[in-house]
């Protein structure tokens, strides 16, 4: 076996200098008198071998099949002027050198086509779980809301300033602006929350605030979000969603005000307490409950009537032209928004009216709970689990009121 002067070259030097080190004589006149080091021997003989097996490996891997395909490619040609053909050997080592690259190439062919294989399915799973998200989204109430916290840039969603009644380009995208639209009673709270959970005080942001309206009432709005962070735990974006909880709220606070108003009372009290307390709590000047005065009902009485600051007189009057006769009649919740007294002439002074029927156990209509407004009533007076609690109570005193007539008449 031959192997190049070039390739053993290194493995020479390499080895001389450790011998040289270890006090041997290696070239003439020097360390003639020096004791040499055992170790440095030893390693000095195992990296003669080391590279002396590199210097064969390269010389039959790399340098044979290079030297003899450029001595095919240069094709020297012969006394007579043809070329002169490569040995046998030299073919069969150039044949596996083509086959090995050919192999390797398919390998890294294969390989490529598998992490692209990899990419697509990735970007298609990524792309179906934004979409899904938008789609989500888009087809809830929340209003979507992201903070830059690196340049304190705000972005709020189209669905967010529909939330307050605002165009997409009315509302602006500035932290300025969302904090001047918040109650200035919940700026505060609502600031030391979301510095508590980008602190890693709180796991996560959720808070309860009241924001202003286009229209200039404010809305019940329940906020929550996440703080995203690097891998040392830093935030450097936040993600939130809005909802609107004015309806909720209202609920509670509508049920708060009339089970304190009327606790403890009965009888006339009762429907005292229930019709004023119901009025402030719902925000309308005028609330009254009846009784029906006949069967089928063509009349009815007024059992209480708070017209605020103070009760009228109780009446009776006729159902027909008034809103009170589809409650009374057909037996279910009646809404006129606005314009009241243009179809009701009898309710001048007021534009909008509410009715809720009040029903027996037997489902007969015994009355109604009504309420009057002199501007345009929404949706928010539909609090329609508290009307359907106190409908029921206001029924079992009317039943007991009847009772107690009955069997005074009857024991006079």
């Amino acid at each position: 076996m031959r192997v190049t002067w070039k390739v053993m070259l290194p493995a020479v030097v390499a080895a001389t200098m450790l011998l040289a080190a270890a006090g041997l004589e290696v070239l003439p006149g020097i360390g003639a008198d020096a004791q040499p080091d055992g170790r440095l021997l030893a390693l000095a003989i195992g990296l003669v071998l080391v590279l002396v097996v590199v210097g064969v490996s390269v010389d039959r891997q790399i340098r044979r099949p290079l030297v003899t395909l450029s001595r095919v490619a240069r094709a020297p040609f012969g006394p007579e002027g043809e070329p002169v053909p490569a040995t046998a050997t030299e073919l069969a080592n150039i044949g596996d050198g083509i086959r090995a690259l050919h192999a390797r190439v398919h390998a890294l062919e294969a390989e490529l086509r598998q992490a692209a294989q990899a990419r697509t399915r990735a970007e298609q799973a990524a792309q179906l779980g934004e979409e899904r998200l938008a789609l989500a989204v888009r087809g809830s109430h929340d209003g979507l809301w992201e903070r830059d916290l690196e340049n304190q840039a705000l972005l709020l969603s189209a669905r967010w300033k529909s939330m307050l009644g605002y165009a997409e380009d009315e509302f602006p995208n500035r932290i300025d602006a969302w904090r001047a639209c918040v109650h200035p009673d919940d700026v505060a709270a609502a600031e030391s929350a979301f510095e508590a959970h980008l602190r890693g005080l709180a796991p996560r942001y959720e808070r309860q605030l009241r924001l202003r309206h286009k229209d200039g009432r404010y809305r019940w709005i329940l906020s929550r979000g996440n703080a995203v962070r690097h891998a040392n735990g830093r935030a450097y974006r936040f993600v939130g969603l809005d909802t609107d909880v004015s309806a909720i709220k209202r609920v509670e606070y509508v049920l708060a005000q009339v089970v304190e108003g009327t606790a403890g009372t009965y009888g006339d009290d009762f429907f005292h307490a229930l019709v004023q307390h119901f009025a402030a709590a719902l925000e309308v000047p005028c609330a009254f409950i009846t009784e029906c005065a006949d069967q089928p009902p063509t009349r009815v009485r007024t059992l209480a009537f708070w017209s605020s600051p103070r009760f009228l007189d109780t009446m009776e009057y006729e159902l027909p032209g008034t809103p009170c006769e589809t409650v009374i009649r057909e037996g279910r919740t009646c809404l006129h928004r606005r314009g009241l007294e243009a179809t009701f002439p009898v309710e001048a002074g007021f534009q909008s009216y509410l009715g809720v029927p009040i029903f027996g156990r037997d489902g007969q209509v015994l009355g109604h709970l009504a309420f009057l407004d002199q501007k345009e009533m929404d949706d928010g007076m539909l609090v329609d689990a508290v009307f359907r609690i106190f409908a029921a109570r206001a029924a079992a005193e009317l039943e007991r009121k009847a009772l107690i007539t009955r069997l005074a008449e009857q024991f006079g």
